[in-house]
């Protein structure tokens, strides 16, 4: 690290748990986030600030005036840009070092089988099932840690998964990939503007912990949270052997 970054990132550096060893994994790093909402804001910047080198973010849509009561990595006057694009330049207004990858489509699952064995640690950010599966197989199939989150209404969740641990479920074991939910959408039921920040905070501190190799003591727990009360619940998760996706007849 240059004197810049000694001085940018000193108060990283200055915890036990990180220090320059840790802080230098994070300049070396690569992560992943799929989708540049609610959710993938507060992750991407936090990412950036903290010193991730190379962030990839994927989304497909553009800004829209009715996003900006939650996502605060856009602004009124990036309304129309693609997402990605609007995250990148906020990214780099906050640390010009950050490299970022914008991919301006959703990504389908020949692409993420590309994509994904090139990155340490991907965030799940979007807000469509199909997305999750796709996102979760490949995280699977390649040993890389995926932080999950999801947030409607006044309520919200959030887990982590990991391949590389033999007893970690993944997230088809909870959410069946052939029991597809109703979808809802912030569109049609709303969300609380904060709430989505506390979440992607914590897919953020999550990921952070993952690269700097301080682990995550979230795999097998999911995390809920009620906003009206404040209060969090947890699930103790169990892996499957039967999943589809990571069951042993499926891990050969």
């Amino acid at each position: 690290m240059n004197d810049d970054q000694l001085l940018r990132y000193s108060r990283h550096i200055l915890l036990d748990d990180i220090g320059i060893v840790g802080q230098q994994r994070l300049l070396d790093s690569h992560a992943l986030i799929v989708g540049a909402g609610g959710l993938g804001s507060p992750v991407a910047m936090y990412l950036a600030a903290s010193g991730v080198g190379h962030i990839t973010i994927a989304d497909q849509d553009v800004v829209d005036f009715t996003n900006l009561q939650r996502q605060i990595a856009h602004t009124t006057e990036r309304v129309g840009q693609a997402k990605v694009a609007s995250a990148a330049q906020a990214m780099h207004a906050l640390n010009p070092e950050v490299r970022v990858t914008a991919l301006a489509h959703r990504l389908n699952a020949l692409e993420l089988d590309t994509l994904v064995p090139k990155v340490q640690v991907v965030l799940d950010c979007c807000d469509n099932f199909t997305t999750r599966q796709a996102v979760n197989a490949a995280c699977v199939k390649h040993g890389v840690p995926l932080v999950s989150g999801a947030a409607i209404r006044m309520d919200a969740q959030l887990a982590v998964y990991d391949a590389r641990d033999a007893k970690s479920p993944c997230y088809a074991c909870i959410f069946p990939p052939d029991q597809a939910p109703e979808e809802v959408q912030c569109a049609t039921m709303g969300v609380l503007a904060p709430l989505v920040g506390v979440v992607g905070s914590l897919q953020a501190m999550e990921a952070i912990k993952l690269l700097a190799g301080l682990g995550s003591r979230l795999i097998g727990r999911l995390q809920m949270l009620d906003g009206r009360s404040l209060e969090w619940n947890e699930m103790r998760l169990q892996r499957n052997p039967s999943c589809p996706v990571c069951g042993q007849s499926h891990s050969a």
